[in-house]
């Protein structure tokens, strides 16, 4: 019997996804994978953690590495998630370089340049957001290219699409299956990620922090599971799949009380909200139990911040324990 992911026409390609915060990084890795895998919202630094996104094309398996968007900043939870970018390549076979066209093209090449450095392996540049600027599809980007060929001699192609509209996504992907070698799948079929649906629940309950929260407040939002009980595993008949109980950790205990709102209506928002998205992920009904949680400058504590999947980083200060 031949096992389907050894199939001997298999292919199989990684590509770290990198660029700038607001760049189009996530909205292209969920058009490619047909799922809302990675959240997206309007505000930047959105994405914290580096995952795998997985899907197949044919016999062609394309491993997508979605990373947080490079920027400065000297806070311990921000050096996280740059050291996360950084390692986005690690074992990449591709290096896809997002660059938004609505954006200076040359400020963002040298801002990853500051972060990531010119030793790359093989990168292709993906000009982003051509619904936003007319007549895209026909611009002359030779003289930048030339340029960034200087800095980054392993750029080999580049293209230009839209993830809002799709014009051009389809050359990206014809590009990658043609490139991929002959390998065993390194994901079994029906596999989306190389994270567990505890790290997708957090995620969906942070997107509506972040989208229904103003100001400052989702940024100093962090999203922990307490408990995560598979009914299915002890009651087949059960409708509810899944119960879940998750604290969201804010600084302040006045941001408690935004979280929280009036009667408890903007905690029960997010709540209803997170929990529509995991059921969509999941297929089936979920319980889903928040709690607010003042936890003082959490994004500075270790034990968090590991909690949430952002280890050390090179140049991280020294942060305490809980």
């Amino acid at each position: 019997m031949l096992i389907e992911h050894q199939h001997p026409l298999n292919k199989s390609i990684m590509l770290s996804v990198l660029g700038a915060p607001n760049v189009g990084k996530s909205s292209l890795i969920n058009y490619l994978v047909g799922s809302d895998l990675s959240i997206v919202t309007n505000k930047e630094q959105t994405t914290r953690n580096r995952f795998h996104c997985v899907f197949t094309v044919d016999r062609t398996e394309i491993i997508l590495v979605d990373t947080p968007g490079l920027h400065k900043s000297s806070q311990e939870l921000n050096k996280r998630m740059n050291q996360q970018a950084k390692e986005g390549s690690d074992g990449a076979d591709i290096n896809l370089l997002l660059l938004d066209l609505s954006r200076d093209l040359k400020k963002q090449l040298d801002n990853f340049i500051f972060h990531i450095g010119n030793n790359l392996k093989r990168t292709w540049i993906v000009f982003t957001k051509s619904d936003l600027i007319k007549g895209a599809e026909e611009l002359d980007f030779s003289n930048f290219l030339a340029a960034a060929k200087e800095v980054i001699p392993t750029i080999e192609k580049h293209f230009v699409l839209s993830s809002e509209s799709g014009d051009g996504v389809h050359l990206l992907t014809g590009d990658i299956c043609d490139t991929a070698p002959s390998s065993p799948h390194l994901y079994t079929r029906g596999q989306m990620s190389n994270k567990n649906m505890r790290f997708f629940v957090c995620e969906y309950i942070r997107k509506q922090a972040f989208v229904l929260l103003k100001e400052e407040i989702p940024y100093e939002v962090a999203v922990v599971i307490e408990d995560y009980e598979n009914v299915k595993k002890t009651d087949p008949e059960s409708k509810i799949a899944a119960r879940i109980s998750a604290s969201i950790l804010v600084n302040r205990p006045s941001q408690r009380a935004i979280v929280v709102g009036k009667g408890g209506e903007m905690i029960k928002e997010i709540g209803t909200r997170a929990r529509q998205s995991i059921e969509a992920l999941l297929g089936e009904q979920v319980s889903l139990n928040l709690h607010v949680k003042v936890s003082g400058k959490w994004f500075k504590n270790n034990f968090v911040l590991e909690e949430i999947g952002l280890p050390r980083a090179e140049n991280s200060a020294r942060v305490w324990r809980k």
